[in-house]
């Protein structure tokens, strides 16, 4: 059935507002990651509506030309789904759905169905379903009164499409239930974390797609799943890495990205204490990706909202093998050089050259630079490891 269902994308509009805290350009990027979000979640995004607000609009989120405009376009092209790139409040939810009378989902909503659909362990279905059923709580009414209307598909993956549930009560009691089975496994987990000794370990973080579980392979000599394809896995993955005669843990975490729902992060508690307890991180940064001074800014917000703000960190630019940029003849006295015209080496030279953090360019999927990476964190764990056990060093003085 779930086969059948995904095999046809649902046709969906992607909306978007332009604002003074988030001008067109941030507006446009936005809505790009919000297509590159329905796509993963086998929807086939259409056509895009913004509009300029100096804020959303209470009741409807867009003004109401705007959204007229909208519903004519999916009444005349048969568009089943609407995509609000904004948290929506269940208020909007419903005069929305009156007007556009067809399935409103919201960038909240639609992550948490990919990660529902992504979920095959059974921590990781529990982390999803405790973060739908808290994103559903204040939203049920309308999610169980309008359920005729919404026959699966996008947004309606997981307890979307259990039996019709009305009393509050139960949605309550499914959250307690769902807490103290992830209580169960934290513990679990904070004891596999114990067992594992006082081993050096290191975290894989970074924006979703930027290649961690590429990487994890290519260093652990392991089998990750990786794809191309935002939050490809979810579930954290542990190796023992060995660089020279130096044994150490690397973990591999669940992509971060902007707007990250905070039913996500409060849910997958256990999943971020793999990098709360790391000794060390290496944040992978997609370097091909157009935006990805955005990602790292991203990331940073997350790590300082968990407390992992200030770890030890090296930042490791992957995918140079992707990297392009415009150039300009060196005749042209016209054309503004920017960004968008740096090489590799330019870069290097900006605020990366400032960082107080070591950095390395590679290729995980080309092992471009891997021997110097495997270098840098090596001499970065040993540092680590010489301070916690200072009656060994002589096993790993370099020859």
């Amino acid at each position: 059935m779930i086969e059948t269902r995904e095999a046809i994308s649902e046709k969906a509009v992607l909306i978007g507002i332009i604002t003074q805290q988030q001008d067109e350009k941030k507006s446009e990027e936005y809505l790009e990651e919000l297509e590159f979000l329905t796509k993963t979640a086998n929807g086939l995004p259409v056509k895009r509506f913004v509009q300029k607000l100096e804020k959303p609009h209470p009741k409807t989120f867009l003004g109401t030309g705007k959204l007229e405009e909208v519903r004519m376009y999916i009444s005349t092209h048969g568009i089943g789904t609407a995509i609000f790139d904004d948290e929506l409040s269940p208020a909007q939810i419903r005069n929305i759905e009156k007007v556009l009378d067809c399935k409103i989902l919201d960038r909240t909503n639609l992550i948490l169905d990919i990660f529902a659909n992504r979920a095959q362990t059974s921590s990781a279905k529990a982390q999803v379903e405790l973060a739908q059923h808290q994103y559903l709580l204040p939203r049920l009414t309308k999610m169980w009164t309008h359920l005729d209307k919404q026959k699966g598909g996008i947004g309606m993956r997981g307890p979307g499409e259990t039996e019709i549930e009305t009393d509050r009560r139960i949605i309550r009691d499914k959250i307690t239930i769902l807490k103290k089975k992830l209580l169960t496994i934290d513990k679990q987990m904070g004891i596999q974390r114990k067992n594992r000794g006082k081993m050096v370990r290191v975290a894989l973080v970074g924006y979703t797609n930027v290649g961690k579980s590429t990487l994890m392979n290519v260093i652990s000599k392991s089998d990750v799943f990786a794809e191309d394809k935002l939050f490809a896995t979810l579930d954290t993955t542990v190796r023992k890495v060995v660089i020279k005669n130096l044994p150490f843990l690397m973990t591999d975490t669940v992509g971060f990205i902007r707007k990250l729902p905070t039913q996500l992060v409060e849910s997958f508690k256990s999943t971020l204490d793999e990098v709360r307890e790391a000794d060390l991180l290496l944040h992978i940064v997609d370097i091909s990706h157009p935006n990805f001074e955005d990602h790292i800014a991203s990331v940073n917000k997350i790590l300082d909202e968990i407390g992992s703000g200030e770890k030890q960190t090296i930042m490791v630019f992957n995918k140079i093998d992707a990297y392009s940029h415009e150039t300009i003849d060196d005749d042209d006295i016209i054309t503004e050089r920017t960004k968008a015209h740096y090489t590799l080496s330019d870069w290097e030279k900006t605020w990366m050259n400032d960082l107080s953090k070591e950095n390395i360019f590679i290729s995980a999927l080309n092992k471009n630079n891997l021997e110097k990476f495997k270098e840098i964190t090596y001499k970065e764990v040993k540092k680590i490891h010489m301070k916690r056990f200072p009656y060994n060093n002589f096993l790993y003085e370099d020859y």
